[in-house]
């Protein structure tokens, strides 16, 4: 074993293992760092503080809220944004919730805000405020990046009388791409050098209105797609001629469609955790459709259905065969990574409910496509 890899594996670690793998010198404040936080995971287990090498592992003794500033100076931004979730969601540093400057200086990630979304009903009443503060930063900046992707999809259609510099999916002209560059075909092969890339500007759409029902499945693995769902009713719900209708499901409904301006509010009213009844939302949304030709229903799910799947199929065919667009949103990981049942994804795909698993700035694009 390398000398670096000694070193490493001492802070992983830490000072219980002092006396096979002694600390470097200049790791004093790492390996202290450290431990104030994962040292908890020892005397969980029942083991004895080990002399030397550390201070004491009484909260009172090192503040979180001090531990967290010094932290801040000797961890890369990363490192710090996985501290600090540990902290809060896994060994309970309230206090760093409690104090509103901490929340303030704390990296508003959305795996945090995930993290926190997960456990917030352990949560004590003194974090409450700063859980708020918190989950209201992260929803701002999403909606910041996100706002715009909405409104250039949905409040136009695509004008091919005019260019414009906004690429995205929905606005692709390929008629006008493959002609600004037939001058690239090679010859010999027949293939053609795409170097111009074309998209139509897009104009307002008419006084067409539109009733979106988003069901959103609250179960324990939806932290991360509640988020997204959420940030995405509000500004749905903001756009003309559009209706939102927001619905939150495990084995029982939630209607929020009144919050649905409010993501924050959503979010600390959600529930996570529990099993799943897709049937059962479906069937609920059947009950909301008026004009079919005008509704979309989004369903966002890991599809692991708790209830009975043939239920679910039958009202899909049954919205699907009366005209309603139907989108089905898998789940993602924190990772980004699709996260779904594919067996009953395709299952649902076949009745006619196409199933994609995509960021939300891409839901923009397909719910544009389908409102077209």
């Amino acid at each position: 074993m390398t000398a670096e890899q000694s070193r490493r594996w001492r802070l992983v670690l830490g000072r219980y293992a002092e006396s096979n793998l002694p600390r470097g010198g200049g790791d004093a404040e790492l390996d202290q760092a450290l431990g104030y936080l994962y040292d908890r995971e020892y005397t969980a287990r029942g083991h004895r503080h080990a002399k030397g090498g550390g201070g004491s592992l009484d909260p009172s003794a090192v503040k979180a809220i001090n531990w967290l500033g010094k932290s801040r100076g000797l961890f890369p931004a990363s490192t710090l944004e996985r501290l600090q979730a540990d902290a809060v969601t896994r060994y309970g540093l309230d206090d760093l919730l409690a104090d509103p400057a901490t929340v303030e200086s704390l990296q508003p990630n959305k795996q945090l805000a995930s993290a926190l979304l997960r456990i917030k009903g352990k949560l004590s009443p003194a974090a409450a405020d700063g859980l708020r503060a918190l989950i209201a930063r992260v929803v701002a900046e999403i909606v910041e990046r996100l706002k715009p992707r909405f409104t250039t999809a949905l409040t136009g259609t695509r004008d091919r009388s005019r260019r414009t510099p906004h690429a995205s999916l929905a606005n692709f002209d390929w008629r006008r791409t493959i002609a600004a560059n037939l001058a690239n075909v090679d010859p010999a092969t027949g293939r053609m050098m795409i170097d111009d890339i074309r998209f139509a500007a897009r104009k307002r759409r008419s006084n067409l209105h539109w009733d979106v029902i988003v069901l959103v499945d609250q179960s324990g693995s939806m932290a991360d797609s509640l988020l997204h769902a959420a940030v995405s009713a509000s500004i749905l719900s903001g756009l003309p001629g559009v209706s939102v209708r927001l619905i939150l499901f495990d084995t029982s409904l939630v209607d929020l469609s009144h919050l649905a301006h409010d993501p924050v509010e959503v979010l600390l009213t959600a529930q996570l955790g529990g099993g799943t009844n897709i049937a059962q939302a479906m069937q609920h949304a059947e009950t909301l459709v008026g004009q079919p030709s005008r509704t979309v229903v989004a369903l966002i799910s890991d599809f692991e259905e708790g209830g009975s799947v043939s239920a679910l199929l039958a009202s899909v065919r049954r919205l699907a065969g009366g005209g309603v667009r139907l989108l089905g949103l898998a789940a993602l990981s924190d990772e980004g990574e699709p996260w779904y049942d594919a067996t009953t994804a395709g299952r649902l795909v076949a009745a006619g409910m196409p199933v994609a698993a995509m960021t939300p700035d891409r839901f923009a694009e397909w719910l544009a496509e389908v409102m077209a």
